[in-house]
């Protein structure tokens, strides 16, 4: 073999390596692949169990987008509340000193998990006093588990029974709730700690009921504003217990129905003028200048008796024609009336008097 050929072909062994690794970039560790740690478990009281909610990752801990989450397991210490919560180390897949309460399948359909937030009720061998810190991992198809979560720590208080009393009285485009605060917890004793209450209200009897507004209400009263009349809201009321810390919410009350009323009359009418002939009054007037209008009642009285119907308008008329009209003297007037399911009349406008022949 020539010393040209001996070179060309040590060259080519040379480069063989490279050209078999073709366009493939670095491995990627299992670890970047792992679902990123759940950022915001939360933990409260809700009347005898402990509620943990918290939102599932989106993403890889390479920030790469995450498809597809298989299961999420909860995990859970208690002691006595006092220092710091033992802290959270993953060890083969576990939290090291801290025991398995729950795994919920995330490849399938589950009544905990809606809209990616996951509802978790922990039930199991509470103790009034204790207090409960709780981790939660999750782990793709490919078995990679995320980093633990905060932790969520919880002492176990007893919940408040529910406010006494709801009543909701229904007005223009807004229902007036009140309450009276629940004489003792569900453990039997007076209440001590903050109370605040949480409304809830719903559109149809059979819809879910859901917080009005993000946060407690300090006082026992609260007016719902900007509803649609003549639609019937449903609601409820729970008590909220804040004692050291932890959150505890109590059941909530009976539904109770309120149905918002337009109850405002709109303007009157102005400017009636009457124009008499043998047995025919012709009438006209300057319209209501409310938007709600729908119609118009017109009125007729004797020279000094009191006023009787005899017809209406839709709007947007502003004539009518009274016919068969009795000879002598008679006084008019018009009243406006809204669109509202019950409608709301106006005043009177002015009087026109006529004499017919």
């Amino acid at each position: 073999m020539s010393r040209r050929a001996r070179a060309l072909l040590v060259l080519g062994l040379l480069l063989l390596p490279l050209a078999a690794c073709g366009r493939k970039g670095r491995p990627v560790a299992p670890e970047a692949r792992a679902p990123q740690a759940v950022l915001d478990l939360a933990a409260v009281v809700r009347e005898s169990a402990i509620e943990l909610t918290w939102t599932l990752p989106g993403r890889r801990a390479d920030n790469t987008r995450l498809r597809q989450l298989a299961q999420a397991r909860v995990f859970r210490v208690d002691d006595a509340g006092t220092g710091e919560p033992k802290p959270a180390l993953l060890d083969d897949g576990r939290i090291a000193g801290y025991t398995e309460v729950a795994s919920i399948r995330l490849d399938t359909p589950a009544p905990q998990v809606a809209g990616g937030r996951v509802t978790f009720t922990d039930l199991r061998g509470l103790a009034p006093g204790r207090r409960y810190t709780y981790v939660v991992l999750t782990g793709d198809p490919l078995g990679r588990i995320s980093p633990p979560s905060r932790r969520a720590s919880v002492t176990l208080i007893a919940a408040p029974e529910p406010p006494a009393g709801l009543t909701a009285a229904a007005g223009d485009a807004e229902v007036r709730l009140a309450w009276t605060a629940p004489a003792r917890l569900l453990d039997g004793s007076a209440p001590t700690g903050d109370l605040a209450y949480e409304v809830l209200r719903a559109a149809a009897a059979d819809a879910p009921l859901e917080p009005l507004r993000p946060g407690a209400v300090a006082g026992t009263t609260l007016s719902d504003r900007g509803l649609e009349n003549d639609r019937t809201y449903y609601y409820a009321v729970r008590a909220v217990r804040t004692l050291h810390g932890t959150t505890a919410y109590g059941a909530a009350t009976s539904p109770v129905a309120a149905t918002p009323r337009d109850t405002t009359p709109p303007a009157p009418p102005a400017n009636l003028v009457a124009i008499p002939s043998a047995g025919t009054v012709r009438l006209s007037w300057r319209p209501s200048p409310e938007p709600d209008v729908a119609g118009y009642v017109i009125y007729r009285a004797a020279a000094d008796g009191g006023f009787a119907r005899v017809g209406s308008t839709r709007t947007p008329t502003t004539l009518f024609t009274d016919r068969d009209v009795p000879s002598g003297s008679h006084r008019y007037a018009v009243t406006a009336l809204d669109g509202a399911a019950r409608p709301n009349e106006s005043a009177r406008s002015n009087e026109a008097r006529v004499s017919v022949p």
